[in-house]
Formats: structure tokens, C-alpha cells, sequence
């Protein structure tokens, strides 16, 4: 089990899982009737593909992973699991999500397997290895599983509700790879990888780290113009946007010194209560209907 979760990142795995979820519900209609073994389907879908689509990964880059401290301990790189049978496995898992999302909805298989060329292709093969600007296009498959989510149950995937969560996604990977990449800038180093701390320095990694941050907490303050937002926007959204960007300025003023696991968790879980206020105040009504 240990193995899998390895092999799979479970951890990543299950934050994709509830993205979703999310999008489900927030494209989910009142006059719609909810069927739970079509959410299922959904969730197990994701789970697969996501699942597949990791290990694939690691099959692709167990030799950088070997040469990194940080990833030379994943199953494929440290020979606890050979490349064949990882890749077999990455196969059975990708093939059973995309039958999975086909059965929930066509327009969600397409956009899961787009999501699987785009990463384990695209951004694999061509963005990461050659850009220092890899994680801005890369973020498109990592916010894609929202809209896989909420296509299952809503077609109009270019609703603003729908934009808005994509954005959200999207906009959050800059500001947390990138502090990943500061954490870890050696490890890319070793490997190779041309990421912003190691190609352009501190100072204009942060900077474009401000952007970003700026970017996507303005997008989540801007949120009542995407969907119709309620009391669950102003408990949750205007002061966790408030925090991050506090925090942001702490981590900044000491040139990415101090407060780095402090910026770091916040602006994970700002994603996470972005993501799912939409579909809090979209179903408020079941809080706040007495009759």
C-alpha cells in the first residue's frame, strides 16, 4: 500500500480528487436529480486517472529523479518498482479512469485525457525541461480537473462559475511551485531543471511571485462577479486573502529568508476554501431555509 501511495502521490492524488469535487458541485443544478453512483463513477474516475497519469511521471523521470535528494527515494528511482511494471500499472490506472469519466461524461474523458497529454507529454517532454516559465502553461492540466468535475454534471464548462474556478486553480500553482522551487532550489540544481530561483535569482522570483499572488487573490476578492456569492464569500474569502497577502509580505520582506512554511501553507489552503465557497454559497439555502 505504502508502495502505491508512493507510486501514485496519494497526496496530490487526493487534493485533485477534491477539486472535482468542487467543480461537481458547484456545476450540480437544484432541479437536477443527484445520483450517487454518477458521483462515484466521478470521484473514482479522477482518482484513477490522476493516479495514472502520476505514475506514468515517475516512469518518465526516474533517471532526474535519481539525481535530485529530494526525489531519489520514489519507488521507480530507488528500484523498488521497475519502469515496466510501473508503466503497467500507470496504463491499467489511466484506461480504467478514462472508462470511468466516459461513463460519467464524454466531455469529461476528453478533458481528462487532455489533461494527461498536455502533463505527461507537453509539459513533461517540452515546457519543464527547456523553460524557466515551464509551471505558467503547466498549470493548465493541473486546473483541469476542476472543470473535469464539473462537467460530469454541467456541459457549459464556459460558464463564468466554471472560469472562475479554473482560474483559481490555474492562477494558485505559480505562487506555490515557485516556493517550491525556492525551498528546493538546489535539489534543481543537481537535476538540471531551469526553474526561476535558479536562473534568474531570489529577488525576481519573488517578484513574480507577487504577481501571481496579487493576480490570484484579486481573482478569488473579484469572485461575486464570477457566481453569486452569499455570506460563506465574506466569512471565508476576504480574510484568508487578507492572511495570505500578509503573509506574502512577511516571506518577501526578508528576501525568502523567514516565514516560508507559514506562506506556503496559506496559500494552500486559500485554494482549497477558494475552490469550495462557490458551491457553499451556490447551496446556502440548505444552511439558511427553515421552511
Amino acid at each position: 500500500m505504502k508502495l502505491f501511495s508512493d507510486l501514485t502521490k496519494l497526496g496530490i492524488t487526493i487534493f485533485v480528487v477534491l477539486a472535482a469535487i468542487s467543480g461537481y458541485a458547484t456545476g450540480f443544478e437544484s432541479e437536477q436529480v443527484f445520483n450517487a453512483l454518477h458521483f462515484i463513477k466521478m470521484i473514482g474516475g479522477v482518482f484513477l486517472l490522476s493516479s495514472g497519469s502520476l505514475a506514468l511521471n515517475q516512469v518518465q523521470e526516474y533517471k532526474l529523479d535519481a539525481q535530485m535528494p529530494r526525489t531519489a527515494k520514489r519507488p521507480v528511482a530507488s528500484g523498488q518498482i521497475t519502469p515496466m511494471a510501473a508503466g503497467v500499472l500507470a496504463g491499467f490506472l489511466l484506461f480504467g479512469g478514462c472508462y470511468l469519466l466516459y461513463m460519467v461524461a464524454p466531455v469529461s474523458m476528453f478533458l481528462g485525457v487532455l489533461t494527461v497529454v498536455l502533463y505527461n507529454v507537453v509539459y513533461t517532454y517540452v515546457w519543464k525541461p527547456k523553460w524557466i516559465y515551464a509551471a505558467v502553461p503547466g498549470a493548465i492540466p493541473g486546473a483541469l480537473p476542476v472543470t473535469i468535475g464539473y462537467a460530469a454534471v454541467n456541459e457549459n464548462i464556459f460558464s463564468t462559475e466554471s472560469i472562475y474556478l479554473f482560474l483559481i486553480l490555474f492562477l494558485w500553482q505559480m505562487p506555490h511551485f515557485w516556493a517550491l522551487a525556492i525551498r528546493y532550489k538546489d535539489d534543481y540544481r543537481e537535476g538540471g531543471i531551469p526553474t526561476l530561483p535558479v536562473a534568474l535569482g531570489m529577488e525576481r522570483t519573488l517578484y513574480q511571485m507577487g504577481m501571481y499572488t496579487f493576480a490570484y487573490v484579486g481573482c478569488a476578492v473579484l469572485s461575486p462577479a464570477f457566481y453569486k456569492a452569499s455570506w460563506f464569500y465574506l466569512l471565508l474569502v476576504v480574510p484568508t486573502s487578507a492572511k495570505l497577502l500578509y503573509e506574502f509580505y512577511k516571506f518577501n520582506k526578508t528576501h525568502g529568508q523567514q516565514g516560508w512554511l507559514k506562506f506556503f501553507m496559506w496559500i494552500n489552503v486559500s485554494v482549497l476554501l477558494y475552490l469550495i465557497v462557490p458551491a457553499l454559497d451556490k447551496w446556502n439555502f440548505l444552511f439558511t431555509d427553515t421552511n
